[in-house]
């Protein structure tokens, strides 16, 4: 302490010693310090160096510290350790991968196998559903067969008359003749066909008095007619033509009735024979009075009571156009319902006028008792009290301008010639025809030709006098197209005019002029509706239509190369499996020999029409009863819904209470191979598809190379003789269903569209139920009418270029619809589509149904159609004015209605349905 003070100090005693050892520690840690960093800065150096000199000495092989080549290195035992272990482990992942390969493949092969096994279970589970809905429809048949009860019988054996056969006994008096006793039965078995024999009429010796256009136009008609034979001992009728006569020609009865009972099948009584006269003019001479006709029929248009046995005797219209078409462009149409005058009458009577009648006994010395009370002063007094109360136009003359046409004793002979009538009738409402008035005349030629001139021109007959018999009464039910009023009446006829509604005088119209058009107008209306009346009567049905015979050409079926393997575009539904049987046809016609005694009244009184006129088919169509244009016969068995359920069981099923049921697609093409090829590629596999038949409108044949696809069943292809657009429309003979999908080559339409169609279809089956809908519309400024194709919530139209309609409607088009529209659509080689619209709503008075929202169905990228032309429209136009002047009417109607299935597009939940209401 005290040095260490000292030295703080300054040294004092001491102080030598103590500087020493300062600079003692000083020198001490400066060599320190230098020895320190010469130790470790130079010594690594020295020794780097030192080593480095070592390695490059000549002695190569003594390195020791420097590289080494080769091996060297796995010389020192630890690495050679090292390297052992690495050379193993290589080996070990070499085999590692050796089996992960090995097993990637075993897992790639049980894949393989795994989706053998999903495909086949899925197999069988298809196989599993065909067969339950095989058993199913087997099922279904097996009750159906059960339920009828009835064996299938075969047609029975045909029993020939013979020729000599002794006849039946003959009736107390000629005028009580009736079918029962004065007709032969065993000539007209129901499998006999209505076999008819026409007498020639040139082998009469008074065949050279007949009225030659009369005789030329009959033998026409009777050799075209489909009943007619040849061969006289099968005959269930025989025909024999005796008048008009030309003036001034007059036969004597005695004469007549000597070439009658001459005739070569005539056996003693002329039992199943019909005696047919024909008038052309008004007072056409009525050459069976006073003639013994034995049990023979006849058919003319004047008879007197004495002379008519009901039932058995037929009153016929008269021969107006002998040998031409009615002219439908000259023919008014049936709009507007009133015209100019309410009604007219145009007539003179004249007592003094003899006839043919009075030659051998008066008439008066014929009848039994005086003659009832005559009306027509009190008619005359009360027509013209009408026209002078200028309440209505009326005209009513009843003295002729010149000189009046011949007529019979008591009865209005006609005026002027027959344009002139015309003329005034075109501006009449109604038509009045008094009947004659002795009321023992039940029928004049006068008074029928008034009745054809008024139904030809759309005036509606006002018969004054109920003691008439009009054509065909006991088959037609006039008061349809004619108000019959008796003559005490007359005072009230005025406010029975007055008080029918226009939709009731327009339906009176329209009945009418389908009353006139099938059974007057021609001589083959009415030569057939002669037939048809006996055959109906004796309860023989109708002969089918004869279809049209497919001339097919020979084609080769199979898969194409580098065709799509599935072009069918089903959409988004799920349509259920496909049938596995083979196609099959509709039911025939099984009501053949029952329909005309069952339906006889509603045949013929309710809804007169071409059912009993022409042959029907061999389906069994069932209009409804209110078509009264068509008649029962030709309608169409109402197939409402099935036993319901949820979208699952409707998809899968068919539905509706007739589940077994095709149809048939029917496509017409012109040389658009490639087209057609695809557009048959799209119905592979589509369901309830019985047969594809395609109308090759083109001369020239398909491609001798062409490959046409297989689609599952079978498709014909029909040549045509001529290209013509109503060939879309014939009622070939291969198509076996009811049901015919008319479409386009072009069309491209999806699979659950077709099915969901087919569905509607059968819930309205005389109905045209399509897709793309259109419309008409009156153009003011040119006042006609224009057809429309923008789209629109109104339609009145669906084009057949995709449209289910029944066969039925095929026949109507090809064999009853007047000619002049068929050569219209080939003229303009358009319009065939809106023919058969016009067709289908004039039969049935209702419009078409339009079929989801889609208005377009024509396939992307297809060559051009005819309907792309500039000049399409244009001809539409005049196809639809040209159409109304046919019909007199334009029966297209128009509706907003369109079929969309809610569960068609839209998924619901199960547990969701409940809470919709459908209506």
């Amino acid at each position: 302490m005290t040095g260490y003070t000292m030295l703080r100090n300054g040294g004092v005693g001491n102080g030598g010693q103590t500087c020493m050892l300062r600079w003692s520690n000083r020198i001490r840690l400066t060599w320190l310090s230098f020895t320190l960093f010469i130790i470790l800065v130079f010594f690594p150096l020295i020794a780097h160096y030192y080593l480095t000199t070592l390695d490059e000495a000549d002695e190569a092989g003594k390195r020791i510290f420097g590289p080494r080549a080769g091996n060297e290195l796995c010389e020192v035992k630890h690495v050679l350790d090292l390297c052992r272990i690495r050379e193993s482990v290589s080996e070990e992942l070499l085999q590692l991968e050796a089996k992960r390969q090995e097993l990637n493949s075993e897992i790639a092969r049980l894949n393989l196998k795994i989706e053998a096994c999903k495909k086949s279970i899925e197999n069988a589970k298809q196989d599993l559903l065909q067969l339950k809905n095989v058993i199913s429809q087997t099922e279904h048949s097996y009750k159906e067969l059960m339920a009828q009860n009835q064996p299938k019988l075969s047609l029975p054996i045909r029993l020939l008359p013979e020729k000599d056969d002794a006849g039946l006994p003959p009736p107390k008096a000629a005028w009580g003749c009736r079918l029962h006793n004065c007709f032969d039965y065993s000539r007209c078995p129901l499998t006999s066909g209505f076999p008819v024999y026409v007498y020639d009429s040139d082998q009469f010796v008074f065949s050279s008095y007949l009225d030659p256009l009369v005789k030329q136009a009959f033998q026409a008609t009777t050799r075209a007619n489909v009943y007619v034979t040849e061969n006289a001992d099968i005959a269930c009728l025989y025909v024999v033509l005796v008048g008009e006569m030309q003036e001034p020609v007059v036969l004597r009865a005695a004469d007549l009735e000597k070439q009658l009972h001459s005739l070569p099948h005539w056996r003693t009584d002329g039992h199943n024979h019909v005696i047919i006269n024909l008038s052309r003019k008004s007072d056409t001479q009525n050459l069976l009075y006073n003639v013994s006709i034995g049990r023979a029929m006849v058919a003319q248009s004047t008879f007197y009571a004495a002379q008519y046995r009901p039932g058995f005797d037929l009153v016929v219209s008269p021969l107006v156009h002998a040998m031409s078409e009615p002219n439908f462009m000259e023919i008014p149409p049936q709009v507007p319902v009133k015209r100019k005058y309410l009604f007219t009458f145009q007539g003179e009577k004249i007592e003094s006028l003899r006839s043919s009648l009075q030659e051998a006994r008066s008439f008066e010395e014929e009848m039994e008792g005086d003659p009832p009370a005559d009306y027509d002063d009190r008619i005359i007094a009360t027509l013209k009290a009408v026209q002078d109360s200028k309440l209505d136009q009326v005209l009513v003359e009843f003295t002729c301008k010149n000189q009046p046409k011949l007529s019979l004793p008591t009865e209005w002979a006609l005026c002027g010639e027959r344009e002139d009538r015309l003329e005034l009738l075109k501006l009449s409402t109604f038509a009045l025809i008094i009947t004659p008035g002795d009321p023992r005349l039940v029928i004049s030629s006068g008074c029928a030709t008034r009745l054809f001139e008024a139904l030809e021109v759309g005036a509606v007959p006002v018969v004054l006098g109920e003691q008439v018999q009009l054509p065909y009464q006991d088959m037609l039910q006039w008061n349809e197209a004619a108000l019959v009023v008796p003559k005490p009446r007359v005072t009230e006829v005025h406010f029975l005019l007055r008080s029918l509604s226009d939709s009731d005088l327009l339906a009176m119209r329209r009945q009418g002029r389908f009353l006139w058009e099938t059974y007057f107008s021609t001589t083959d209306s009415i030569f057939n509706t002669v037939l048809a009346m006996i055959r109906t009567r004796i309860q023989i049905p109708a002969a089918p239509i004869q279809e049209e015979v497919a001339a097919e050409i020979p084609h080769r079926s199979g898969k194409a190369a580098g065709t799509d393997p599935n072009m069918a575009d089903n959409g988004d539904l799920d349509l259920g499996p496909v049938e596995t049987e083979p196609p099959y046809a509709s039911p025939k016609y099984l009501r053949n020999f029952t329909l005309t005694v069952t339906d006889l009244y509603r045949s013929w009184n309710s809804a007169p029409g071409p059912f009993h006129l022409f042959p029907h088919t061999p389906f069994d169509p069932v209009l409804p009863s209110e078509a009264k244009f068509l008649g029962s016969g030709t309608g169409f068995r109402p197939i409402g819904g099935g036993a319901g359920g949820s979208g699952k069981e409707f998809q899968a099923a068919l539905g509706g209470n007739v589940p077994r049921e095709q149809f048939t697609v029917v496509m017409l093409t012109y040389e658009r191979e490639e087209v057609l090829m695809n557009s048959l590629e799209r119905l592979n596999g589509l369901p309830y598809l019985n047969k594809v038949v395609v109308v090759w409108n083109s001369p020239k044949l398909p491609s001798e190379d062409l490959l046409w696809p297989d689609i599952g069943v079978p498709i014909m292809v029909v040549r045509t003789e001529k290209n013509s657009l109503n060939n879309r429309f014939l009622p070939w003979n291969e198509i076996e269903t009811e049901a015919i999908l008319s479409i386009d080559d072009d069309a491209h339409l999806r699979h659950d569209e077709i099915m969901f169609g087919f569905r509607v279809w059968r819930e309205a089956r005389d109905r045209i139920v399509g897709f793309p809908g259109r419309y008409h519309a009156w153009d003011i400024p040119h006042q006609s009418w224009l057809y429309n194709s923008n789209y629109s919530c109104e339609l009145s139209m669906v084009l057949t270029g995709a449209a289910f309609f029944h066969k039925y409607y095929a026949y109507l088009y090809s064999y009853v619809m007047p000619q002049a529209i068929r050569d219209m659509v080939d003229e303009y080689i358009n319009c065939e589509d809106i023919a058969m619209n016009f067709l289908v709503s004039h039969i049935t008075r209702k419009p078409p149904i339009k079929v989801t929202s889609r208005w377009t169905f024509r396939c992307p990228g297809c060559p051009q159609a005819l309907s792309h032309d500039d000049s399409h429209f244009h001809e539409r136009h005049k196809c639809i004015n040209f159409f109304v002047k046919v019909y007199g009417y334009v029966p297209l109607l128009y509706t907003q209605f369109r079929v969309d299935s809610v569960l068609f597009k839209t998924r619901l939940p199960h547990d969701k349905t409940k809470c919709f209401k459908f209506i």
